[in-house]
């Protein structure tokens, strides 16, 4: 099957299981539809380790200052949890936006790579977190052989066809570009993941003053080494990292729970509520009370 054609089919079934802009979860676990009927304006998330296959439309995604462009049949790869910006930059009523999400998970890589023969997989230093890559014609047609069970009649099918296609399609990337990336997920000694460790650390504790030692000391690394590697995997500072998740963390408490300004920063560690709206504008571009009203009327992509 061309690749065009695998992409037009995965598109199709992606339009009909896509309910409404935004992300959507399906009867097949980890995965999920994305769609958006319009460009839409920056959103600023926290990307958990997935892999988005795009079928339809164009997308960006800002990971501090570096952007990544992506397009039928390319696929995005995120290994560790990155607050990240995306925005659609081609999407329309006719032809929306259109990707499927396989969050992934280290369990099922660690058990796909048992099978796999050492001498056939790459390995390689730790690299960025986020990375684009061309979707072989293989590797498609295992997308859409799983996302072609949401027809299926019977949910056994799902249950039992679902987990060996997902092993078929880490099995893929595994054997591609990505495989460094897939690998170090897995391996609990590699650098990201140790960088993971880290992440969850701080993710944890973000509304609490953190010291750069105390987090590489709990990674098992220097602090020499761990600064390098935490850039090299985020892009940014321990310290930088820990101000975007308490910014983010600030807006759901107040989407979600109609708190003010001052005290969703005090909540996430702010003691000065100007300071926490001055960081907080300079992030999103807007005040947190315009920002929040703004975002009511958006559709989730998380």
């Amino acid at each position: 099957m061309e690749g065009f054609s695998v992409i037009d089919r995965l598109a199709a079934i992606l339009a009909k299981y896509a309910e409404k802009d935004g992300a959507t979860a399906t009867e097949i676990p980890r995965v999920h539809t994305l769609r958006s009927t319009q460009p839409t304006e920056p959103i600023h998330i926290l990307h958990q380790p997935a892999v988005c296959f795009v079928a339809q439309g164009r997308k960006q995604t800002l990971l501090a200052d570096e952007v990544y462009f992506y397009e039928p049949p390319q696929f995005l790869i995120v290994s560790v949890d990155l607050p990240i910006v995306g925005q659609v930059v081609e999407a329309s009523e006719d032809k929306p936006y259109l990707c499927l999400r396989l969050d992934l998970d280290p369990a099922v890589i660690s058990e796909v790579i048992t099978e796999v023969p050492p001498s056939a997989l790459r390995s390689s230093p730790p690299a960025r977190g986020i990375d684009i890559s061309t979707a072989p014609a293989e590797l498609l047609d295992a997308v859409v052989r799983l996302v072609s069970l949401l027809d299926a009649e019977r949910d056994s099918d799902r249950k039992v066809l679902a987990p060996l296609i997902e092993r078929e399609i880490l099995y893929r990337l595994l054997m591609g570009d990505q495989a460094a990336r897939l690998q170090q997920i897995a391996y609990a000694e590699s650098k990201l993941s140790q960088i993971g460790k880290a992440v969850a650390m701080i993710k944890s504790n973000y509304s609490r003053l953190i010291r750069v030692d105390d987090v590489a000391a709990h990674v098992n690394m220097s602090v020499s080494s761990f600064h390098q590697h935490f850039r090299t995997v985020t892009s940014m500072s321990p310290l930088q990292y820990q101000k975007q998740i308490r910014l983010q963390e600030a807006r759901k408490l107040m989407l979600a729970q109609s708190l003010d300004a001052a005290t969703a920063g005090f909540m996430v560690g702010y003691e000065s509520p100007s300071q926490f709206s001055r960081e907080y504008s300079r992030l999103f571009g807007l005040s947190p009370r315009r920002d929040v009203d703004k975002l009511r009327n958006l559709p989730d992509f998380v």
